[in-house]
């Protein structure tokens, strides 16, 4: 009994999770933008796959850019998500320098999965200033 209860406890909190991250999608078109981008570069590259992410390296810059160009929703305009913000940026256009650059693969998964985890701190923190 036990057991099910803390699985319908873990099926809750994942559920309010995905909704808190659709409402910002919703609420910051430009962060669903980069998103989609970052999904489909970062998931092959945890497989080993680094194709997506060196064709579209590039668009990783100039979705992460338009962060910061586009309106930010006032609820998310504080500075942890500006500074996080800046950093994805300059964490993307190393990336695509690196990738430019003919690094390393090696180099390459770990600038991704850097870049992957500071978008993902940036929607914690959305998330966080929605409590």
């Amino acid at each position: 009994m036990k057991i099910k209860a803390f699985a319908i406890l873990v099926f809750l909190l994942a559920v309010n999770a995905v909704s808190a991250q659709q409402s910002t999608f919703d609420k910051w078109p430009a962060i669903k933008e980069f998103h989609e981008v970052i999904s489909q570069t970062f998931h092959p590259a945890e497989s080993g796959d680094l194709g997506p992410v060196k064709a579209r390296s590039q668009e990783l810059v100039d979705k992460s850019a338009a962060l910061l160009k586009t309106n930010i929703p006032a609820e998310y305009r504080t500075n942890a998500i500006l500074v996080n913000s800046e950093r994805l940026q300059l964490r993307t256009k190393a990336l695509h320098k690196l990738v430019v650059a003919k690094g390393s693969d090696a180099e390459i998964t770990k600038l991704i999965t850097e870049v992957h985890n500071i978008f993902h701190e940036i929607v914690g923190l959305c998330s966080e200033e929605k409590k």
